[in-house]
């Protein structure tokens, strides 16, 4: 009685019909990412990134250079240069989705999520003094009066720059309360 293979691409010999063994077949370039880790991978996420965001730059035909850097951990990128106002929109929103565009096409090459932080034309610059700013006078104000007060909704990164900002002034913490969209930070006395 002829025994039926369960695997229709096996052939006589125990190869796949491409030649390869089945377990080799089953394997593929992203199932085993190189063991990269540190600096080095922060620096290969950057440059994966750098050639995203060219691609979708001449795609889009805007004009612009792109720097990379690793800071705190995390691969930074910056595209400067021309006027990019229509990649940052609205509050930073289009910047953000173009982060999170940029973040998947690096986590798809290298098999790892990343942190990559994505900045054009300045804007999260500028937006982290303008928010360092805003939760230091706020703790202050907090501290002074003895009362919490609640900030408008923000986005990740802005919450962790306001957190930041305001455990830099003694006799106040703050903490994220909501859900996002709406997510905000309290600062609060401590007691």
């Amino acid at each position: 009685m002829a025994q039926t293979d369960p695997d229709p691409q096996n052939t006589a010999n125990g190869t796949t019909a491409n030649g390869t063994e089945p377990a080799a077949a089953a394997a593929t370039p992203s199932a085993d990412p190189p063991e990269e880790s540190g600096e080095a991978l922060l620096v290969r996420e950057g440059d994966i990134a750098a050639d995203y965001l060219e691609r979708l730059l001449d795609i889009l035909d805007y004009d612009g250079d792109i720097d990379l850097d690793v800071e705190s951990d995390r691969a930074a990128v910056a595209v400067v240069g021309g006027n990019l106002k229509g990649l940052i929109g609205t509050g930073g929103a289009t910047l953000d989705s173009l982060q999170e565009l940029t973040r998947l096409a690096v986590a798809q090459q290298t098999g790892v999520r990343t942190r990559l932080m994505l900045d054009v034309g300045g804007y999260r610059a500028q937006r982290r003094t303008e928010l360092t700013g805003l939760g230091q006078r706020t703790a202050e104000a907090v501290r002074d009066s003895g009362t919490k007060e609640k900030l408008a909704p923000m986005n990740p990164f802005e919450r962790k720059v306001v957190h930041d900002a305001v455990a830099t002034v003694d006799g106040v913490f703050s903490e994220s309360e909501g859900e996002e969209p709406s997510r905000c930070v309290v600062v609060l006395p401590q007691k």
